[in-house]
């Protein structure tokens, strides 16, 4: 696991060279983790870092989640309840809406969501993400993950969906989305949670902060048949067995035309582009590195707290690593230097998670019966996050 020990760094002047086997502390066979100081451009930082190798007996990877797509809870609270070695914070997420006045934030995540091979969620449209800006040639569907094959890797996750009504066939345009695309139709199922709908139709595929569309519709959909619609999105639970259809536009039109006793059966699905291998788990982002290079175009300017994640051997080997937000080491560093020590360290790629106050790494050995936070978050306290990268180990020592 520790192989990639010998690597230099490199990072910045004054950086230090890679950790030794004997600074890494053992959490559980095949899971490790360190911190240590080294310089980037703005100043000195303090790197947290989980090292977990995939091909260790009884070491998995899995989504860290609080039972509900549009929810939130602290990582550490997350992690206990899955009984987690250790952890860091995913997907950016839906944590503000100052734009649109009485609608509240979800809290949802941006990019699709996969947790023990369960597809929660796909990706929201570009426009309508929270984080900084994108690579070019990169999308909200972007996901970190490892495979049915217990390889780490990244891709993309694209909804594949459709509705049939009396009227005919068309394509689903979301699947528990904070915001759908103009036009469309997006089902909303007891994986959502309880939060209101209502945000999911506001914004457009462009701006984020445009104004909520007037034009809606809502047909909440049992057995196969329609038993309740409404003008606008609600809010509540969705029941087991049940889906609920929110439309904006085009799409709030096409739903307008079902009546309670209509059959209608919908289907969704996340495809994996470029693989046959489906994801047990994966969480969205952005990418940073591919076959050992740093994606062009990349942000050399806007330092921050950040978290990430990085492959090592062919996706047997994971590099979880979150920057220390405490006051004197909060100078962070650029998605460009992240992508940069993650590449020292040996990834051959590399994957931003949400940063800033949401940066928070966590773990335990086996002789603590809960995880600590290990980095200090740089709000002071753990933000409540909706999801995260949960380390499981279960083999004896």
């Amino acid at each position: 696991m520790l192989a990639w020990c010998a690597v230099v760094f490199g990072l910045a002047p004054g950086a230090t060279a890679a950790p030794r086997a004997e600074d890494w502390q053992v959490l559980a066979p095949g899971v490790a983790y360190r911190s240590y100081e080294m310089s980037a451009e703005n100043g000195t930082v303090r790197v947290h870092l989980l090292s977990v190798d995939l091909g260790t007996e009884g070491v998995e990877v899995d989504l860290l989640h609080p039972g509900a797509v549009a929810a939130r809870a602290p990582l550490s609270e997350l992690a206990d309840a899955r009984g987690a070695v250790a952890g860091v914070n995913g997907d950016f997420f839906n944590i503000s809406e100052v734009q649109h006045p009485g609608v509240e934030a979800t809290g949802a995540p941006v990019g699709p969501a996969i947790a023990e091979g369960r597809e929660l969620k796909a990706a929201v449209p570009d426009g309508q993400r929270f984080g900084p800006a994108l690579p070019p040639g990169t999308s909200t569907r972007e996901i970190f993950g490892v495979g049915t094959d217990h390889r780490a890797r990244m891709g993309r996750l694209v909804l594949d969906g459709t509705v049939t009504d009396p009227a005919g066939e068309f394509p689903l345009g979301g699947l528990n989305q904070y915001a759908l695309p103009v036009g469309s139709v997006g089902v909303f199922t007891p994986e959502w949670g309880a939060a209101s709908r209502a945000r999911a139709v506001c914004g457009t595929d462009t701006a984020r902060a445009a104004a909520c569309t007037a034009e809606t519709y809502e047909v909440t959909v049992r057995g196969g048949q329609v038993v309740a619609v409404a003008d606008t999105p609600g809010s509540g639970p969705v029941a087991e067995g049940t889906e609920v259809l929110v439309g904006r536009e085009e799409g709030a039109r096409r739903l307008r035309a079902l009546a309670v006793g209509d059959p209608v059966r919908v289907r969704h699905g996340l495809v994996a582009e470029g693989s046959s291998v489906p994801y047990r788990f994966a969480v969205g982002g952005f990418p940073l590195l591919r076959d050992g290079t740093a994606l062009p175009g990349l942000d050399a300017v806007t330092a921050a707290v950040r978290t990430a994640a990085g492959i090592t051997d062919g996706g047997r080997g994971l590099l979880l690593m979150a920057l220390d937000g405490s006051p004197g080491l909060r100078v962070g560093m650029t998605v460009a230097e992240v992508a940069a020590l993650l590449a020292g360290a040996g990834a051959s790629e590399g994957f931003s998670l949400d940063g800033g106050g949401s940066s928070t790494l966590v773990g335990r050995t086996a002789d603590e019966p809960s995880v600590t936070v290990r980095n200090h978050p740089s709000g002071g306290v753990e933000r409540p996050v909706p999801n995260g990268i949960g380390v499981l180990a279960t083999a004896e020592d």
